[in-house]
């Protein structure tokens, strides 16, 4: 077909109808008919006579790839990028496909590390996470009950969707109509078809689907809405039975929606874009497509739009960089609250692969899980939906241009017993400095198992937030910490990851020891408020003890602090009693501090000092008002080992 309609599920990075496309050359001309090998043969005989441009250069890798050319696909992209790192992010991700097909994934991890300054947060997380998942033993090991359609043909099948009770829709390329009314009979058409589902989960006796309007142009990807009893599809742009165009003589796919063979109406449509995969959400009055608009985050991304009665009600907004690539992302689908869909990310097992992603109540999600092996294949999978068997278990369908199937894509049947995809645990929040309240950037965030095993280890962002998330666990620890802060420890039971699961949010606070401690004496001391004992007596009281529990907090906090506890009276009375009136104040407060938990490892002196280190010039026999003998009575915690703990 000059238009493989492959393009539109995966590979569409220019507007579907391309009449008038920059024909500078022959390779140009092979290439923008999807034409690769012819293409490839072009560009090498045009790049003998002169050299090709940059774009040029691209196409060949493009071609390379899209034939499995893998190698030369590499070293192409490369030739540009080593000259260029701003290539596009489209591209970027094509290089690291052919770049895993020919190294494999140890050399696409060895690049990517290179590239962290470059390259967003969301996609290195989204991309080891993934990883981890294919090296481990941990990746969704569900049962599936996988089985090829018995309509399937040699023409394309693909797009189902849940029709009614008992039926089943889907694209196909099995009734192809030629374009009479542009008399050119190179350009073909898809169709809807719709049949009924057998008890076996096969389809029986697919025929045109006629309730939606007519057209001798495309009609593809459908959904059907129980709640709104309507039909919503993609169709060739149109204006009274003609193909509209727009100013570079490109035809793009609008959505649409149906609701009975006489009515129909336009939602998303835009002469230069073209919208792909409609998909709605009574839940939130939702409208979900794929398109390649120029400010996504790669080919084709995901979107939605707020509706209301059928009208659109908000401008599309894009799903973000966790679900968003430099590659190619389609067919949403949303079921309990878990969002589907098909991406051709590098880090995938080939080709288009389905993910699952968790939507949580903050608009946000969950690292794309790759569903594995089975659902997925080293070829393109696509177009999944589910629902709930009638019995037990539940039933799904997707499309597959796998090796073993029966035509260029084929529907594949499939049950399982538990809802697919691998469920994780998402942990969000800020950590502050407790003191200022402001956040703390580069905090180790770190969480175990029950058994004490690291899982998994962050660090903050600059504003104090983090965000890890893990495969679910029932039970963890998180810590946080971080140089010359405390540590924070918050174990989760069952009870408490769940709660977890619904907000996800933990505020971590740390203490930062420079906040507690000041310089007095010429020494490093704990920062407490001045407070005294009763005159002549060394017993604690409600005053002193709500300073000396300031003082446990920072021991506690920081369990390596090794401590010389000081006591001073002023000058007033015998030098002997003073004497021995600080000592018995030392040993109290000492006495206090490790009957309230510090260790006695941490108290290295307890030490009275009495009247010898008078600090102003009340000395004995020399008048003195009250405020300066009290300057003399004084009790310090001093911190020995400040200078050497970091």
């Amino acid at each position: 077909m000059k238009y493989k309609f492959l393009i539109l599920i995966a590979f569409l990075f220019v507007s579907s109808f391309s009449f008038a496309q920059d024909k500078k050359s022959k390779g140009d001309d092979f290439f923008f008919e999807y034409k690769y090998p012819q293409a490839i043969i072009e560009y090498k005989k045009e790049k003998n006579e002169k050299p090709l441009s940059k774009k040029q250069i691209l196409n060949l890798a493009d071609s390379y790839l899209r034939t499995n050319n893998y190698k030369n696909a590499m070293d192409t992209y490369l030739s540009i990028y080593k000259e260029d790192t701003e290539i596009s992010t489209y591209h970027f991700n094509n290089m690291l496909q052919a770049m895993a097909k020919t190294s494999g994934q140890d050399r696409v991890k060895a690049f990517l590390a290179t590239k962290t300054d470059v390259l967003s947060n969301e996609l290195l997380e989204n991309a080891e996470f993934n990883y981890e998942l294919q090296d481990s033993e941990i990746a969704n090991d569900l049962n599936y009950q996988i089985f090829n359609i018995n309509s399937n043909g040699p023409a394309s099948d693909f797009s189902p969707s849940f029709y009614k009770d008992d039926k089943l829709l889907f694209t196909s390329t099995r009734s192809l109509k030629a374009n009479n009314k542009k008399g050119n009979k190179e350009k073909e058409y898809l169709e809807i078809f719709v049949a009924k589902v057998g008890v076996d989960g096969q389809i029986l006796n697919p025929n045109p689907f006629l309730d939606v309007p007519a057209s001798d142009f495309h009609q593809a990807t459908p959904f059907y809405s129980e709640a709104k009893d309507a039909v919503f599809y993609v169709s060739s742009n149109t204006q009274e039975d003609q193909l509209t165009f727009d100013e570079n003589g490109k035809n793009s796919l609008a959505v649409m929606m149906a609701a009975g063979e006489e009515s129909a109406q336009y939602l998303l449509r835009d002469p230069s874009t073209s919208f792909y995969y409609p998909f709605y959400d009574a839940n939130t009055s939702r409208l979900y497509f794929a398109a390649n608009f120029p400010d996504g985050f790669g080919g084709t991304d995901l979107y939605y739009v707020d509706t209301n009665e059928g009208k659109i009600m908000s401008a599309p907004i894009n799903l973000g960089s966790r679900i968003n690539t430099p590659g190619n992302e389609v067919s949403p689908f949303v079921f309990e609250n878990s969002l589907y869909f098909a991406s051709d990310i590098f880090y995938g097992l080939g080709g288009m692969d389905i993910y699952k992603s968790e939507m949580q109540g903050d608009e946000s999600f969950s690292i794309p899980v790759n569903l594995g092996l089975g659902l997925n294949s080293a070829e393109d999978d696509f177009g999944f939906i589910i629902k709930n068997n009638k019995t037990e278990g539940l039933t799904g369908y997707f499309s597959s241009n796998r090796a073993e199937g029966k035509g260029k894509d084929d529907i594949y049947g499939f049950n399982v017993d538990e809802k697919p995809g691998l469920k994780t645990l998402v942990l969000r929040g800020k950590v502050t400095n407790s003191g200022s309240k402001e956040g703390v950037s580069k905090a180790a965030v770190r969480i175990y198992d029950t058994e004490q095993n690291l899982i998994k280890e962050i660090y903050s962002n600059e504003d104090g937030t983090y965000r890890l998330e893990i495969p679910w666990r029932e039970s963890i620890v998180l810590e946080v910490s971080k140089e010359r802060y405390s540590s924070q420890i918050q174990s989760f039971d069952k009870t408490a990851t769940e709660n977890l699961e619904a907000n996800g949010s933990v505020d971590m606070n740390l203490l930062f020891l420079d906040d507690l401690v000041e310089e007095k004496e010429d020494q490093t001391v704990l920062k407490l408020k001045k407070f005294y004992f009763q005159k002549g007596r060394s017993v604690i009281t409600p005053e002193v003890a709500a300073e000396l529990d300031k003082a446990v907090l920072v021991v506690k906090s920081f369990p390596q602090l090794q401590l010389r506890i000081e006591s001073h009276t002023d000058s007033r009375g015998g030098g002997a009693t003073n004497f021995r009136l600080s000592q018995q104040r030392a040993d109290a407060i000492k006495d206090y501090l490790e009957q309230h938990g510090v260790s006695t490892s941490n108290i290295l002196y307890a030490i009275g000092y009495g009247e010898d280190k008078i600090i102003n010039s009340c000395k004995n026999g020399v008048y003195c008002l009250e405020q300066l003998h009290n300057q003399n009575e004084r009790q310090l915690i001093v911190v020995l080992n400040y200078d050497l703990i970091y």
